[in-house]
């Protein structure tokens, strides 16, 4: 009976979206607190009800209840707690509600905001009680979660194994909240445009109640995409950590969406300017978050992050996108001649540097979106079967990124309305000078032949120390006595120490990335118990292979030895080949060594033998030189989004309180 509840609470939450929806219009239209009074309550009330809907879900999973089809395809009894939990939102219809929960959670926030204009609060609680109609009926008529089985089975088929991981546990939650956050981005722009502002003055006010919604998604965002990578570093066995999968850049695509937004409300918020531009962006980082959702969700793809549903599905989620999205594109092209330009400035200021940033950030997110869509579009039209990777983005995608990287940390030294370059340069000729002297030494001591690797080093080198130079700037460090600098810097806002944070956290990647592509080294050969084989400076010995029991799996654990040459002390790491009978497949755990900020990661293959006929298992080792980094650059990132969050110049409720309705 307590699934009943479940699918009962779902309906409800898709009455009361509609209800929200309906009641915020009509007393947008009627002037009505009272109608508007009653959108909220329906707001809050819908969260509730999805809250509900998902801890039923939750239930039955953690219970194995097998007569709900859902459970039955995902779950098994030998599973862990952990992942009989984490099955509720790792198939197509748990991963929707929990994509409901987010989105009616984030529209209940925002019915409680303070500080926003009647008509814009009104008409934003309007437009995301349509998107929770839109997904929850979705979920109700397509993708019934509770939809039960008759005779119900004795087992489950369980979920994937690859996505029985702790990572992967918590990437979806993470990943949703920042997809989803940018609904709320997209509400506050279509209800910007509903209200016909053509006044200057309403958007910095504008610029300020959007800029908290785009960083907490951002923040959000990162997260789950860092989590998402590392899952794929230590589970997938093939030694990196993104390999431009489409699903990967599913996720990607909004994240530099979401930054280049970030950047113009800043732009918008202090000087009102780019009203138009800061729209579109809102727009468009929550559709390429439907995109994501189709693009995992239809089928069109075959990879290890998709759920392969039909295309009956896949097609009603392309009519949600196609109906959202070109509705909101209209409506904006129908307003964007009111959108007025707000203050003017020089091409050399803060203002002209963050419109560079967005040039040069929105073309590779174009580079993205086409290496993703054009196979699919090639296969539709002409029935070919290409494929896009690395090198393709690499060609594209990386200059466009590396320029934008280079005149990144100059744009907070800038003024606004019109800035001196010159003194910029100034301020910036230690850091530059510093970066480029780490270029050269990589250059010439540690592989003359690889100088991109070096100049990415410089470049990351560079990002560091710019963005500590813009914090010491401010600071006056070096040019006020000890007892002034520390004032202003207890003074400084927590945004400022925010921007430095993800600033230099984008540089801490930079480094890791390059470092880790640059000069890693690859070694594989079969190896006999008691044989070696050498990665770099790495040797590594295996020492025994054994067959262990996992709680539902069997494994093939070998235990190795890793040495090096120089002498240090040995340490041992085990890697598996585990098998799932419950679904029949074949997973590699990998044996992780972490040597400061490197890894020597290690990965056991298939048995065989030796031409003398002894057993030998196909091992391969790879030495990644800073890949630590890779992971901390995005956690650092992160932070300072979560730390500029707590601005109170960035608090959801920031706003004239006497603002024009």
């Amino acid at each position: 009976m307590i699934v009943e509840l479940g699918a009962f609470a779902l309906i409800l939450a898709l009455a009361l979206s509609a209800l929200q929806a309906v009641a915020a219009t009509v007393g947008r239209l009627r002037r009505s607190p009272v109608l508007a009074g009653a959108a909220e309550g329906a707001a809050l009330a819908a969260a509730i009800a999805v809250g509900v809907a998902f801890l039923v879900l939750i239930f039955a999973f953690a219970v194995s209840d097998f007569s709900v089809a859902n459970v039955a395809a995902n779950s098994h009894t030998d599973k862990p707690m952990l992942y009989k939990v984490a099955g509720a939102w790792g198939s197509h219809e748990g991963s929707l509600v929990l994509w409901c929960l987010v989105m009616t959670g984030f529209g209940a926030v925002l019915s409680r905001a303070r500080g926003l204009p009647f008509g814009l609060k009104t008409s934003a609680v309007a437009v995301q009680g349509l998107l929770g109609v839109m997904f929850l009926a979705f979920a109700v008529f397509t993708s019934n979660p509770f939809a039960r089985l008759d005779p119900a089975p004795l087992q489950g088929a369980s979920l994937n194994p690859l996505l029985q991981d702790p990572a992967l546990a918590f990437h979806p939650p993470l990943l949703y909240a920042g997809y989803v956050g940018f609904s709320v981005c997209f509400s506050l722009a279509v209800a910007a445009l509903i209200e016909g502002r053509a006044n200057a003055a309403f958007w910095p006010a504008w610029g300020r109640w959007v800029r908290p919604w785009a960083l907490a998604s951002w923040a959000f965002l990162t997260v789950g995409i860092t989590l998402g990578a590392f899952w794929a570093y230590y589970e997938l066995g093939w030694g990196g950590w993104w390999f431009w999968d489409p699903v990967e850049n599913a996720s990607f695509m909004p994240w530099l969406a979401g930054a280049a937004l970030l950047h113009s409300a800043v732009v918008t918020e202090r000087r009102g300017a780019l009203a138009g531009w800061t729209t579109f962006l809102a727009l468009l980082a929550f559709t390429f978050s439907m995109l994501g959702a189709f693009l995992v969700r239809s089928g069109v793809l075959t990879s290890v992050h998709a759920f392969a549903v039909d295309p009956q599905r896949g097609l009603m989620l392309l009519a949600i996108l196609g109906v959202t999205a070109g509705l909101a594109f209209a409506l904006f092209a129908w307003r964007a001649p009111q959108l007025k330009g707000g203050g003017l400035f020089a091409p050399v200021s803060r203002e002209g540097a963050l419109v560079l940033n967005n040039l040069f950030l929105t073309a590779a997110c174009a580079t993205v979106l086409l290496g993703t869509l054009y196979p699919l579009i090639l296969e539709a039209a002409q029935g070919a079967t290409i494929s896009v990777g690395p090198p393709y983005f690499a060609l594209t995608f990386v200059p466009l990124m590396a320029v934008a990287l280079l005149i990144l940390p100059a744009g907070p030294l800038l003024a606004w309305k019109r800035g001196d370059l010159k003194g910029v340069g100034q301020r910036l000729s230690v850091a530059f000078g510093l970066a480029v002297v780490a270029a050269l030494a990589a250059w010439a001591l540690v592989e003359p032949r690889h100088a991109l690797s070096a100049a990415g080093l410089g470049l990351g080198a560079w990002l560091i120390l710019g963005a500590l130079s813009e914090t010491a700037d401010r600071v006056r460090l070096f040019r006020a006595p000890f007892a002034e600098v520390l004032r202003r810097a207890k003074g400084l806002p927590l945004g400022a120490w925010g921007t430095t944070l993800a600033h230099a956290g984008l540089g801490v990647f930079v480094l890791g990335a390059v470092v880790e592509t640059g000069y890693r080294v690859e070694a594989a050969r079969p190896l006999a118990v008691g044989e070696s084989v050498q990665a770099g400076q790495w040797v590594v010995r295996l020492d025994e292979v054994k067959i262990v029991e996992g709680p539902n799996y069997l494994a093939e654990q070998g235990r190795l030895t890793i040495d090096t040459v120089d002498g240090a002390a040995p340490r041992q790491v085990t890697a598996e080949r585990r098998f799932f009978p419950a679904g029949g497949q074949t997973t590699t755990e990998v044996g992780l060594d972490f040597r400061g900020l490197d890894d020597v990661y290690v990965v056991l293959g298939e048995r065989g033998r030796t031409e003398a006929g002894a057993p030998a298992w196909s091992v391969r080792v790879w030495w990644n030189p800073w890949a630590r980094l890779i992971f901390l650059g995005p956690a650092i990132m992160a932070l300072g989004g979560a730390l500029s969050l707590f601005d109170r110049r960035l608090r959801l409720a920031a706003g004239r309180k006497g603002a024009a309705s």
